[in-house]
């Protein structure tokens, strides 16, 4: 099995700025990609930031040039740096990651419990 942690959410003013963290542990053999995604109340889930095995990266159209998205020093951990932090930014953010883990099978998607991030005008 694979587990993940998230850290980092919370209530900023807009404009301001914050970090989230994700590290994933457990039975992994290869990490293929991590990256968030979020999701409202009612709306589709949605891809903000993902980072790739080989270090490309991705992002939603509506978080170029404010988001960034990195790994940390520690093994299969993730961090996305988010400033100018918009109200519509407000979500919970929810992290992924593509892996292949010891037992017999293909990659799955392992998902994190989600983070709030909340951002007042």
């Amino acid at each position: 099995q694979v587990q993940l942690v998230e850290s980092g959410g919370g209530l900023v003013q807009a404009g301001e700025s914050l970090r989230l963290s994700c590290a994933a542990s457990g039975s992994i053999f290869r990490v293929n990609a991590m990256g968030w995604y979020r999701q409202a109340p009612g709306k589709q889930r949605e891809l903000v930031a993902a980072i790739i095995s080989g270090g490309s990266t991705n992002y939603a159209d509506s978080v170029k040039g404010r988001f960034t998205i990195s790994r940390g020093n520690a093994k299969n951990t993730v961090y996305l740096q988010m400033n100018s932090l918009k109200p519509e930014d407000t979500d919970v953010y929810y992290c992924y990651c593509n892996a292949q883990s010891t037992a017999p099978g293909g990659a799955m998607q392992y998902w994190g419990k989600g983070t709030l991030v909340t951002v007042s005008s």
